[in-house]
């Protein structure tokens, strides 16, 4: 059953009786966002922040499986076109499953919750590269180059509530981008290691960490890379052993096996060449 804020958050626009080759072109149209009104919004937050709420007391109890319940339930009210309400939730989650060594799914609640932070970043970015359009049509005034380039170097302040919105997503963007280090850190295996590493190397780049968290990834940027090297020949070398099992069943009706072909490099080219030894 449909949550109420599943109900009305989105819907596709009507399309209207047309020529198909015409439409052809339109099916992949972006879907419509339709929003509550501020009042149903504003109730729905305050429930799913209640919720929110009992979900926080569980997790500082280590009620942890029971905590991940309660946060579904603030999530499943939450209007979802509120990425920056569902992002804490979902980076809430993830700490959950961290408590559980739930790996895999802490790593994809982290993801859920950096990947609405993207959004809210990239919707940002385009309304001040909007504003910044509007303000420069808007100049009448003849500049010389000199003038422009001195005013373009002077700092414009935003407003305290969006200074205070953008410094919230950094610290949700950093909770979030530790939680998923860490969780893909323990999951192991070669890809998801180098994961881990991108994320700590994002983290030594951000400024609002605190000194604990700056040890951390400082520790795990030295401590991933032999891993990550250990995790990547392990699985070469499993993957040669199943190509080479696969090449002898193949072979083996011609009285032939791997063993037969010898790889040689040529130090010269980097390029290898094979050689057949019939007596192997």
């Amino acid at each position: 059953m449909a949550s109420r804020s599943e109900k009305f958050a989105r819907k596709f626009p009507e399309k209207k009786d047309e020529d198909p080759q015409k439409s052809e072109g339109t099916k992949n149209d972006e879907e419509e966002i339709i929003k509550f009104s501020p009042e149903e919004e504003a109730a729905l937050i305050e429930e799913s922040n209640t919720q929110k709420a009992s979900a926080n007391a569980l997790f500082a109890k280590s009620e942890y499986r029971e905590a991940i319940d309660s946060y579904d339930q603030a999530l499943a009210t939450c209007p979802n076109y509120l990425d920056y309400e569902i992002a804490v939730l979902k980076s809430n989650v993830s700490a959950c499953h961290l408590k559980l060594e739930d790996w895999k799914e802490a790593v994809k609640s982290a993801t859920e919750a950096l990947d609405g932070l993207e959004r809210l970043e990239k919707q940002n970015a385009e309304k001040v590269e909007k504003l910044s359009k509007e303000e420069e049509e808007e100049i009448e005034v003849v500049m010389s180059d000199a003038t422009r380039e001195r005013l373009s170097k002077i700092p414009v302040e935003k407003p305290e509530p969006e200074q205070k919105r953008l410094a919230d997503i950094e610290r949700i963007k950093a909770k979030a981008l530790m939680r998923r280090a860490k969780a893909r850190s323990e999951q192991g295996g070669w890809s998801v290691l180098q994961g881990a590493e991108e994320d700590y190397k994002i983290l030594a780049t951000m400024p609002n960490l605190s000194a604990a968290d700056k040890r951390i990834v400082q520790q795990q940027l030295k401590a991933l890379p032999p891993r990550t090297k250990a995790a990547q020949e392990k699985e070469t070398g499993e993957m040669m052993d199943k190509l080479k099992q696969l090449g002898n069943g193949i072979l083996k009706p011609f009285g032939l096996s791997t063993n037969n072909f010898q790889m040689v490099k040529d130090e010269k080219t980097g390029g290898y060449s094979m050689n057949f030894n019939q007596g192997a």
